[in-house]
């Protein structure tokens, strides 16, 4: 029997190379479309709004032309008048966030550390937690006025809440035996805080800090809309009262972003402190 007869004459080729790994499957417009599909809706929304304004399917009173706005925007940064409402408004919530995060983390281990605290505490603090904010607003205008107290008081409540829940969560997931080996060392307050205590409620704390901080930007702003005189919430009133729906426009949009970067800010940290406790 010949060699020939079973094909070994035919000539042996070389298995395929496989792509490089990462390059299976690459299709650079796929992942064109997905950078660009977060754009999708915005676009479409530009879109829509210039088609209304076009065809006048509502009142010009009501809604201005995109490229109006844009123009007002420009005017407002270049004047500087846009910079100093929005310090203001960064001011107050830099100051009334500080102030309520840091007396809602003091109270939320406080409750969660001593039984007796707890039981003073949680029928008042569960209480005032369904309370919302914005329902204070008038009563807390008759106690302090329409000075900066009051703002400071409405975002220190907004933010003292969510926090000192977090708080509290946090340390409750704390394995008893860590306390227990505390208490039978002797260990300080000041170390157990420092030491035991803060770290294992810090991603539980950003949590918290993730949902007060957009809270408590909503309600400055919703505050200055009803008594200020200066802030992006008190520039989106006087827009109104002049019937400068471009002004009211360009509150809305900064309102957003800023509160766009407060959020992704802290999502951020939140992501660094979760690979720093895996790793």
């Amino acid at each position: 029997m010949s060699v020939r007869s079973f094909g070994m004459s035919q000539p042996v080729t070389a298995p395929a190379t496989s792509a490089p790994p990462g390059e299976v499957g690459f299709d650079p417009w796929r992942k064109l479309g997905w950078l660009l599909l977060p754009a999708l809706a915005p676009t479409l929304l530009l879109a829509a709004w210039s088609a209304t304004v076009r065809f006048e399917l509502v009142s010009p009173q009501v809604l201005v032309p995109p490229a109006k706005v844009a123009a007002t925007f420009a005017r407002l940064l270049t004047t500087g008048e846009l910079a100093r409402h929005l310090g203001r408004s960064l001011t107050r919530l830099a100051i009334g966030f500080g102030a309520g995060a840091t007396g809602g983390l003091a109270l939320g281990i406080a409750m969660s550390t001593s039984k007796s605290v707890e039981a003073l505490v949680s029928p008042v603090f569960r209480l005032a937690r369904q309370v919302p904010t914005i329902a204070l607003i008038p009563a807390l205008i008759l106690v302090f006025g329409v000075e900066e107290t009051f703002k400071f008081v409405v975002v220190a409540k907004a933010s003292f809440f969510p926090v000192a829940l977090a708080a509290f969560e946090g340390v409750r997931q704390i394995p008893r035996a860590y306390l227990d080996v505390a208490a039978v060392n002797c260990l300080p307050t000041r170390v157990l805080v420092t030491k035991l205590l803060v770290p294992a409620t810090v991603p539980h704390v950003v949590a918290g800090v993730r949902t007060s901080l957009g809270r408590s930007w909503m309600i400055l702003v919703a505050s200055e809309l009803v008594a200020a005189d200066s802030g992006l919430g008190q520039m989106m009133e006087m827009g109104r009262q002049m019937f400068r729906i471009d002004v009211v426009m360009v509150g809305v949009f900064i309102t957003g972003a800023v509160g766009l970067a407060l959020d992704a800010g802290v999502r951020t940290v939140e992501r660094r402190l979760n690979q720093w406790q895996r790793a």
